[in-house]
């Protein structure tokens, strides 16, 4: 029997898919397609997966992290775009998919209304509140930039800060478009914040060139947005030409249409402020030299007005003549005044016999009472010492003094012999110390050692060379005896040196001499 089964050729699951795979990519190798992304994600790879979708169809889409790096928008959910790549297939899951190399907003249209959507949110939640923007300072010390180091918008910068007022300028370089703009610009401010007091900026720049909005998205997105915001450094936007405007710009404390206007808006100029302050310096000269002059005058009006100091002075020195004149008069009228009561007063008081009469009355009684008060006194004291005699009774004391000596005769206690003998021992003992003590301290136990007195003829001791010299003659003691000399230079008494009977006789007086 014939085989029913059609001549079709037999493919392997793997084959098929792969086949499938060819034809797709060989009759799609480049397309364009326009859809709205749905469930973007991005791994950490750095790829993304989405959908692109319209009204009536879905279809798969991915971008490796080459081509995601150099997309100029942050892709969202949402946003309707033109994906240019080529059409593939996944064998794993037998769907087919755009691989994207390529991507941009579909129309300006659709990305202003996400940034205008966003601009509103953002307004919504106070972010764009003027009342909480830093104050610029009039001329900051240090100025912080941020932009591209590669860039014309760094030198327009510098060189319009050099021209207006030198200022120390520190350059925070970031990519200015791409995927990785954003978080760099957000870091850049961030970092400036964070420094320490003392080295941190006054005021930051975030400054761009001009572009496409696209090109402009990085300043567009939203943490950007919240950090420009956040900065408590006043923070100027300088991004794009004067018609760009992005979402920085509203957060930021001041916009400046262009970088060099953000110089220009940073710091005055400086020769602006000199010729100024010359001005001002030459009106308050003015306006001091013209308040002096006109002090001046209206002092010199006062004066006018005032009379003259003899005019004032005048009518009291006429004062003080007429007073001077009258003085010798109304003193010699006060003078007689006061004598007069003075003389009423006196002829009004008693004399100075008629007050002392009875005073020395009283005292002559008193002189004529005192000898018979003195002789009763003493009467009275001598009957009273009569009666202190008789109460005395000498028998009394004699024998308590004769009971008091027999007590004091009668021993107490026992004496202990042995007790007695010791203390005796001591005693005596300490007796004999003494004595040695004292004879070792004594002139005759000195004058055993070889030492000899020298007595002056009146009996004194000589203590100086000077009255031995003086003298008419000398007695030198000795521990044995005493030896008469002579000093050097006068004659010989003729009198032999008079010795102890036990001691040899002197030598001559002449030979003592010579110990002078």
């Amino acid at each position: 029997m014939a085989s029913s089964a059609p001549n079709v050729p037999e493919y392997s699951v793997s084959e098929l898919a792969l086949s499938v795979r060819r034809t797709l990519e060989g009759a799609f190798g480049l397309v364009r397609v326009r859809g709205e992304i749905s469930g973007f994600k991005r791994y950490a790879s750095g790829h993304g997966y989405f959908d692109l979708k319209d009204a009536d169809a879905n279809i798969a889409g991915v971008m490796w992290k080459p081509n995601m790096a150099r997309l100029a928008f942050r892709p969202e959910d949402g946003l309707e775009v033109v994906a240019t790549g080529r059409l593939s297939s996944y064998p794993k899951t037998s769907k087919y998919q755009l691989i994207v190399e390529r991507m941009e907003v579909a129309g300006v249209g659709a990305l202003l209304k996400q940034i205008e959507e966003r601009r509103r949110r953002l307004e919504a939640e106070g972010l764009f509140n003027p009342a909480r923007k830093p104050k610029r300072p009039y001329l900051p010390g240090h100025i912080g930039v941020i932009t591209s180091p590669s860039g014309a918008v760094i030198r327009d910068i510098l060189h319009r800060l050099q021209d207006r007022f030198p200022r120390r300028v520190t350059l925070w370089p970031v990519p200015v478009q791409g995927d990785a703009a954003a978080p760099r610009i957000v870091a850049a401010i961030a970092g400036f914040n964070a420094m320490p007091e003392g080295t941190r900026p006054d005021l930051l720049i975030v400054a761009r060139g001009g572009g496409s909005i696209e090109d402009l998205m990085a300043f567009n997105e939203e943490a950007v947005v919240r950090a420009a915001a956040a900065s408590a450094i006043p923070l100027i936007s300088a991004v794009g030409h004067e018609t760009d405007t992005t979402l920085i710009d509203f957060a930021a404390a001041l916009r400046a249409p262009t970088p060099t206007a953000a110089a220009e808006l940073a710091v005055p100029v400086r020769a602006d402020l000199l010729d100024a302050l010359a001005d001002l310096g030459l009106r308050a000269a003015r306006g001091e030299r013209r308040a002096r002059l006109l002090r001046r005058e209206r002092l010199q009006a006062f004066a006018a007005r005032l009379p003259r100091p003899a005019t004032l002075a005048g009518l009291a020195r006429q004062r003080l003549d007429d007073a001077g004149e009258r003085l010798p008069r109304a003193m010699a009228a006060r003078t007689g005044l006061q004598r007069a009561r003075l003389s009423a007063i006196a002829a009004g008081m008693p004399r100075a016999a008629l007050l002392a009469r009875p005073h020395r009355q009283r005292l002559a009684d008193l002189s004529a009472r005192l000898p018979r008060a003195l002789a009763g006194r003493t009467a009275l004291q001598s009957a009273r010492l009569s009666a202190l005699g008789g109460r005395l009774a000498p028998h009394l004391l004699v024998r308590a003094v004769a009971r008091d000596r027999a007590r004091l005769e009668a021993p107490r206690v026992t004496p202990n012999a042995a007790l007695l003998k010791a203390r005796l021992a001591a005693a005596r003992a300490a007796l004999d110390a003494g004595f040695r003590l004292a004879e070792s301290v004594s002139p005759q136990a000195v004058l055993a050692r070889g030492y000899a007195l020298v007595r002056l003829p009146d009996g004194r001791y000589a203590k100086r060379a000077a009255d031995a010299a003086a003298a008419a003659a000398l007695t030198l003691q000795f521990a044995d005896g005493d030896v008469n000399a002579v000093p050097a230079g006068r004659p010989p008494s003729g009198s032999s040196a008079s010795s102890a009977p036990s001691g040899p006789k002197a030598p001559a007086a002449t030979r003592q001499g010579r110990l002078f």
